[in-house]
């Protein structure tokens, strides 16, 4: 028997994202398949469970994400500069993203398993890039000594929660249009991500790279 279409599976993933933003973890397997055009039994051959679609569904999307900013930058740059590399990718991509994001950070409070695992999983891989990025510059004196945690929870500050947050009461239709539209631009644009970007690196790192410590001379020698 002629194994089907992969086109189904991809017309579920596809109908699943559109609909998760509004329906989180509580999406039902007949939504997903009557908004994709599929029969439920194709539903349950690609995916067997509903919990298992959602995991397909929000891994898909962060394997997209992670593969993408591991490519960022270079290693030619130094680490400050791969850092706002780093940076610039992933306001872009929590922009786009962020009425999903929202939702999975919801539903994470809100105690759905199936949302909790998907960040126990997953917040640590980009978290360990831009880790790796901030104690590489603090190593080679351009970055301001702090516990990293620190440097991270100011970055994340500074880029990612106006994007998530301010995105939410954008879409929320709660405020009036010029609200709104003036919020928009001040925290969604690219000009308006880069800004801070740059506000962010100016405070953490140094002016000048730190001086080293001289090493100590050897017995005998001067």
């Amino acid at each position: 028997m002629p194994r089907p279409s992969r086109n189904l599976d991809r017309a579920l993933i596809a109908a699943g994202r559109e609909l998760f933003p509004a329906r989180g973890c509580a999406l039902s397997v007949r939504e997903v398949a009557d908004a994709a055009g599929v029969n439920l039994g194709m539903f349950h051959y690609h995916f067997k469970t509903r919990e298992a679609f959602l995991r397909s569904l929000l891994q898909g999307l962060y394997e997209e994400m992670y593969s993408q900013l591991t490519f960022q930058g270079s290693r030619e740059w130094g680490a400050v500069e791969n850092l706002r590399a780093a940076m610039r990718f992933l306001g872009r991509f929590l922009r786009i993203n962020r009425p999903i994001l929202a939702r999975v950070l919801a539903d994470a409070v809100c105690g759905e398993p199936v949302a909790q695992q998907f960040l126990r999983d997953n917040f640590p891989r980009h978290l360990g890039v831009m880790q790796a990025l901030v104690a590489q510059g603090q190593k080679d004196g351009l970055i301001k000594p702090m516990p990293v945690p620190q440097a991270m929870g100011f970055l994340a500050g500074s880029l990612a929660l106006p994007i998530i947050f301010g995105g939410a009461a954008i879409d929320s239709g709660a405020l009036a249009k010029p609200v709104a539209k003036a919020l928009h631009a001040a925290l969604l644009t690219d000009q308006a991500i880069d800004e801070r970007i740059e506000l962010a690196l100016a405070a953490l790192t140094l002016s000048s790279p730190a001086p080293q410590a001289p090493r100590k001379a050897r017995a005998g020698k001067p």
